[in-house]
């Protein structure tokens, strides 16, 4: 494990909320290709109060800056006091170290808030040292967790080629599943049906006809066609689900307004409407080569409509735009059945308690030969045709 300390106090330091951080200097280091790392989202986050002290989110964002003072590496992190709102999940961690008489929270969180979509954590310039950079912000995220004395360091949703750096730097390594569906080269949705077995071809294509039976209209807005009266219908329809779901919404209205106002162009909101009334929607973040879904809600109930929109859409979406991949989000294995095949995503984490650190490392063994059966089992019930 690097040490922290000496390249903390050397070269690092932290800021107490990302509007601190000139966005053109963020954003440099953040890249264009995930709009969830931007300055805009995280900042919306911030500036609407659905991530602050009060819902359990303190930030501690950590800068690496050159004798310049300009801006090198950073890293997104939150002092938290649960694990709300991470998708990564924890809470059995929490309940064994306070059995055993320790204090799980306040815990370090290096991730994007209520965001399971992998995507780098650790935010170099393209013209700075990579293996460099990335040893002096973790070293520095460790430096961070031993000055806090929390009880744990969790960075979500790496790359594979994040999380294996950081596991040679010490950190403990986690896998979990997500459903992606991958663009195969299709030009239309019929040439990704015709990549499906004929069962489940017909499936698809029932779905999708009784879906349009009932009468529904899709929206398919972007830009400047998002307006306010959208964002009210589906905040409303957030809420609802997340009541229902949850027992309580993460993300506020005023969020949804500052993520129209700055990031409307990266936006997909499929909207549902039914004799004049809007009814459901779904909302989804354009990557440079991913389509992120994230957010579902309906306050009516039509068959099939939750898939149309949801994953046929977004199908359908990102064959138009030339995307890569459509991901659609935590859980669910019904996806399988609709072209969305499991994957790996990964976390690292970082426990300064040897005892603590031994006890985890060893459920992750079990965990990890776990995930991997899994996954071989998900793969066998596949819809694709043999060869695809």
């Amino acid at each position: 494990m690097p040490d922290g300390r000496e390249q903390a106090e050397a070269s690092v330091r932290l800021v107490k909320a990302i509007d601190e951080v000139p966005a053109e200097q963020w954003d440099a280091c953040a890249g264009l290709d995930n709009p969830f790392l931007s300055h805009a989202f995280l900042s919306a986050l911030e500036e609407s109060e659905s991530v602050c002290p009060s819902t359990g989110w303190l930030p501690q964002h950590l800068l690496y800056e050159d004798e310049a003072g300009r801006l090198v590496g950073a890293a997104p992190l939150y002092l938290k006091g649960h694990s709300h709102g991470e998708y990564v999940f924890d809470w059995g961690w929490a309940d064994a170290y306070e059995r055993a008489g320790g204090k799980y929270y306040p815990k370090l969180l290096s991730a994007v808030p209520f965001t399971p979509v992998t995507c780098r954590k650790l935010l170099i310039r393209p013209d700075a040292d990579l293996v460099r950079t990335s040893e002096i912000l973790a070293g520095g995220l460790i430096g961070v967790a031993d000055q806090h004395a929390v009880s744990s360091l969790h960075i979500n949703f790496s790359p594979e080629v994040e999380w294996k750096l950081l596991g040679k730097m010490g950190f403990l390594q986690r896998t979990a599943l997500q459903y992606h569906w991958e663009n195969r080269g299709y030009e239309t949705f019929d040439d990704f049906l015709g990549s499906l077995s004929s069962r489940k071809r017909k499936a698809v294509r029932k779905e999708r006809r009784e879906a349009a039976e009932h009468g529904v209209e899709i929206l398919m807005l972007t830009g400047e066609a998002i307006e306010a009266r959208h964002w009210d219908a589906f905040y409303k329809f957030y809420v609802d689900t997340s009541d229902r779901k949850w027992g309580s919404a993460y993300l506020n209205r005023e969020f949804f307004a500052l993520l129209g106002e700055r990031l409307a162009d990266r936006v997909l909101l499929v909207m549902a409407k039914y004799e004049g009334h809007l009814v459901g929607g779904a909302l989804n973040l354009i990557g440079n080569d991913t389509l992120y879904g994230r957010n579902w809600g309906c306050v009516a109930d039509f068959k099939f409509l939750h898939f149309e929109a949801c994953y046929y859409r977004a199908i359908e979406f990102a064959i138009e735009r030339g995307l890569a991949r459509v991901e659609a989000g935590a859980q669910g294995q019904h996806k399988i059945q609709r072209g969305y095949l499991p994957v790996f995503t990964y976390s690292n984490h970082y426990i300064p308690d040897p005892n603590f650190e031994s006890a985890v490392k060893e459920f992750l063994v079990r965990e990890s030969r776990q995930m991997a059966l899994e996954k071989m089992h998900l793969e066998e019930g596949s819809p694709y045709r043999k060869g695809e």
